[in-house]
């Protein structure tokens, strides 16, 4: 007969634990809940002979709760222990994304830390296998602290993820709050500009649709950096230049980051076109191309 003796002093934790090992598909298998000193604890009593399954099951169970229960208080305290100068509400932005990123509710961009999120569940999993292995009891509280290291790195890593693109957005909204004063504080110098946006390039034209040209002689580096250049980056630097009343984007595709972020400057003066005669031209021009 094999025996585990699980430790807490949590009742939720107890409770989640009962449901969770009643539905282990095996055989032979007693459980019973005692409440000794500070403790509560399971007791698990094995007496069939799959040893390997018992084990691997009561392996997960555990895992589980450890997730379940301790993952958000483990990542808050990664925060507090590296980040302590962000104050509460960047502290709760950061922790959501945290969340968002565990449960694969943002997949955008994170693809650097994409082992991180499916890897810990296995590093904790292993390592409470290996210790159930060789002992009859586990306090919960202390496993947690002292023998889930390489499950703290990988949430470590998100943890850090998470900061990152949380500055890099703040920064990002910064820089929109920064060109709509400067919109808002000058002249418009034009009527109407057309922006046509396809294979994630763009071109700009008149009111009169002559082809407004970009040129790098035409950046200004008072808006945009001096390390990379695109189209887009010549195109919006045009865009603050001409300060026009009125913005028409004809998409030949997907809406991305990038109108994303003229609708965002530019707010109220910008529309979007799909189906206009100008549209029609460009779509035509792009299939032409690909053919």
């Amino acid at each position: 007969m094999l025996s585990l003796c699980i430790k807490t002093n949590k009742n939720n934790i107890i409770n989640y634990l009962i449901y969770n090992v009643s539905k282990i598909n095996l055989d032979d298998i007693i459980f019973v809940k005692k409440d000794f000193s500070k403790y509560s604890n399971v007791i698990i009593h094995y007496m069939g002979t799959n040893i390997p399954e018992f084990y691997n099951e009561i392996s997960s169970v555990i895992t589980n709760c450890i997730i379940e229960y301790y993952e958000r208080l483990i990542i808050h305290k990664l925060l507090l222990l590296n980040y302590f100068y962000f104050d509460d509400s960047d502290f709760n932005i950061i922790e959501s994304n945290c969340q968002n990123i565990l449960s694969n509710k943002n997949t955008t961009n994170i693809s650097s830390i994409q082992n991180d999120v499916i890897d810990r569940k296995h590093y904790l999993w292993t390592d409470v296998l290996k210790y159930i292995s060789y002992n009859k009891s586990i306090v919960l509280d202390g496993f947690v602290t002292f023998r889930i290291s390489n499950y703290i790195n990988c949430l470590d890593s998100i943890v850090d993820f998470s900061v990152s693109q949380f500055v890099i957005n703040r920064e990002y909204n910064e820089f929109i709050d920064m060109l709509r004063i400067y919109i808002n504080s000058r002249v418009p110098k034009s009527d109407l500009v057309h922006l046509i946006y396809v294979n994630e390039e763009s071109i700009l034209l008149d009111k009169d649709k002559n082809i407004i040209s970009l040129t790098k002689n035409n950046l200004d580096t008072c808006y945009l950096s001096d390390i990379s250049f695109s189209s887009n980056d010549y195109a919006l630097n045009s865009l603050l230049s001409l300060l026009p009343k009125k913005i028409i984007i004809h998409l030949i595709g997907p809406m991305d980051d990038f109108i994303n972020t003229i609708q965002l400057i530019f707010e109220d003066n910008v529309t979007i076109c799909t189906d206009c005669n100008i549209c029609k031209v460009y779509k035509t021009l792009d299939k032409q191309r690909g053919s």
